[in-house]
This record gives C-alpha cells, structure tokens and sequence, in this order.
C-alpha cells in the first residue's frame, strides 16, 4: 500500500515524535523513507540591513547545520529501526517545498503541536498549511 513516506521535520521533539510513528509504520509495510528538513532563508522572511548582512549569513549557516543535524538524528533513527532511509536538506519555504516533494511519495507522515487559538494564528501551522493543498494521504501525528 506504501511503499515511499516523506517525513518532513523541523528537528523539534514534536516532528521526532511523528517520525518515531511514521517508522514504525514504515517497518511494518517495508516502506523506505525520506526526511526532508527545509531551510527557510531568513534574509527572505525579514528585511535585512545591509550592515546586518554578515550576521545573516551566519545565521543561515547556523540553520543549515540545524537541519543537517535533524536529519543525521533522523536517519540514525531509521538505522535503528531498521528502516531504508535518505535524508536531504533542501532550500525554500516550508509549505509549497514540502508539497511539491510530497507529488512523489505515497504517504506524508508530519507532526503538530495543535495549537488553537492566538498561538495558532500568530505561529501558524506548517502542518495544517501542507494538509490543505497536498494530493496524497498524511498520517498526522498530535504531539504530547
């Protein structure tokens, strides 16, 4: 039924505790997987100064190997597991990149927090964002 599972994370214990289900799920059908971490340059979110622009670069450096650490801890879960993983970091904003990635897998396995309220519209919701305009099935998973 699935075969390949994109499992998106964002390196926080509630995108682990997606993945801890979504490899289990992956295990028991004999389905490989792919972590997906994607780096949202943060020179395009917010208005930089030029004089700030060295601080940016770090930042972003910074970042990077967040999201390369997120996927080491990612795969050596699989390892674990006994799961066939690949991992990548990949550029763009989170929602249009993890939907485009998604046209190629059979299952999305994500995590959210389920917030409501002003936590929700101020923070916003990757989750619920992807949700909404991905073709294929997703396993949510609510963290605790």
């Amino acid at each position: 039924m699935y075969k390949t599972i994109l499992m998106p994370t964002d390196g926080s214990p509630c995108s682990f505790q997606a993945l801890e289900h979504g490899l289990g799920l992956a295990k028991a059908l004999g389905a490989k997987v792919h972590f997906l971490y994607v780096l949202e340059n943060p020179a395009q979110a917010i208005w930089i100064a030029p004089e700030s622009v060295p601080y940016g670069l770090e930042l972003l450096e910074d970042l990077r190997k967040a999201g390369e650490e997120a996927v080491a801890k990612a795969l050596a879960m699989a390892q674990e597991k006994g799961v066939e993983a690949t991992g990548e970091v990949k550029e763009g904003v989170p929602i249009p990149t993890i939907v485009e990635a998604a046209k190629g897998y059979d299952l999305l396995v994500m995590g959210t927090h389920g917030r409501t309220g002003l936590d929700k519209l101020l923070l916003g919701s990757v989750t619920e964002g992807v949700l909404h305009r991905v073709s294929v099935p997703v396993l949510v998973v609510r963290c605790r």
